[in-house]
């Protein structure tokens, strides 16, 4: 597993890679944790992911703007873009993402 201390993340989106897939982190206004690939499964053949507005996350190939807060699903838009999704949970004082979720999302990179 890949571990993320709390307290490092914010609500300013980090960006991560392990391997080939890159991912960012976020803390949405609700106060919960947001992951997701920084890429979707539309747009990730133009390799330029996402970039934060606000309270938005923006496709940086398409301009969609996504909601921070509805972050963290799988693609609601079926054949759309979409932050890919990225499955995570808190344990402790951490966040923890599976190395085998990173693993299967990579074909976006």
């Amino acid at each position: 597993v890949v571990k993320i201390p709390l307290s490092e993340i914010s609500d300013v989106a980090k960006f991560y890679e392990y391997g080939d897939a890159e991912y960012f982190v976020v803390k949405s206004g609700d106060g919960s944790v947001k992951t997701a690939f920084n890429a979707c499964d539309v747009c990730y053949r133009n390799r330029k992911g996402y970039s934060q507005d606000g309270d938005f996350m923006v496709c940086n190939n398409c301009g969609n703007k996504y909601p921070i807060i509805g972050l963290g699903t799988e693609n609601k838009n079926v054949g759309g873009c979409w932050p890919g999704y990225l499955p995570s949970y808190i344990e402790g004082e951490n966040l923890i993402i599976s190395v085998d979720d990173l693993n299967e999302g990579k074909w976006r990179f």
